[in-house]
């Protein structure tokens, strides 16, 4: 598992330009930065089968037996105040990393099929991220760390007040690395039945307050995430996504999430 430097790190070495502050920022403190993907809102039924084709062989190298329930898309894919990332390669198209984001504005979280969030989560704006998968090798590593990045950016812009995820182990230290919380500190990991039955640990970030966490900590990633803008980010079309159901000719639901 990287630790928060060696990330950055490798994300300094995949930038294509990291050079200019952007004009007008705050004393001229904001750089852009471009990467050699994009990352966008899933609109289309083609974009919806990259993002598809990506997250079954993500979830296939490491749990075989639920990735197979995940070949086709989800019927969550279409669900109103559901929202699905796609990263892309520049060069050609190809599917890199993907990501669902889900709030509560329309109903309970995924998570919630299998625990009873508790008070101070319960009746805040909350928004989950799902199915998150990403090409091998390094280039996955920096796509995984600008998927949080738009994550993040997707509660800033949609007024959203906790990010919480549900992560298997080992992938949960990454989330203690970015100072996400343990919502049940005393269960460790519980069975996850939106993923498949595997035990997940429930974390959470407060949105508002991830600034003032990261700058305390002197995290490395601080600059990344908040000083930063990665115009290859585009998160154009939320809004009115998150309002209806997504509606594709050809792409049917074939597998409910229980």
């Amino acid at each position: 598992m990287q630790t928060g430097n060696e990330m950055q790190a490798l994300l300094g070495r995949m930038i294509e330009s990291v050079s200019k502050p952007v004009p007008g920022s705050a004393a001229q403190g904001v750089r852009q930065e471009h990467m050699p993907f994009r990352i966008k809102v899933v609109k289309d039924e083609l974009d919806l089968a990259k993002a598809v084709s990506i997250r079954h062989s993500a979830y296939a190298r490491h749990v075989p037996a639920f990735a197979a329930t995940l070949a086709t898309p989800e019927a969550s894919d279409f669900q109103p105040g559901n929202v699905v990332l796609l990263a892309e390669s520049k060069l050609d198209g190809s599917p890199i990393g993907t990501m669902r984001i889900t709030n509560n504005s329309h109903g309970p979280l995924g998570l919630e099929q299998s625990v009873k969030l508790p008070d101070w989560l319960e009746f805040t704006s909350i928004a989950e991220a799902t199915r998150l998968g990403v090409a091998t090798g390094r280039m996955g590593t920096v796509v995984k760390t600008m998927l949080f990045k738009a994550f993040f950016q997707f509660c800033l812009k949609t007024g959203v007040e906790w990010m919480v995820i549900a992560a298997r182990s080992p992938m949960d230290r990454q989330y203690e690395d970015l100072l996400f919380e343990d919502v049940f500190p005393d269960a460790g990991f519980m069975p996850m039945r939106h993923a498949g039955g595997i035990p997940h640990r429930v974390l959470a970030l407060d949105v508002l307050r991830a600034h003032s966490k990261w700058s305390e900590a002197r995290h490395p990633l601080l600059g990344f995430m908040c000083d930063t803008l990665h115009p290859d980010i585009d998160l154009s079309g939320v809004g009115e996504l998150l309002q209806r159901e997504i509606t594709l000719p050809s792409a049917r639901p074939a597998v409910m999430v229980m």
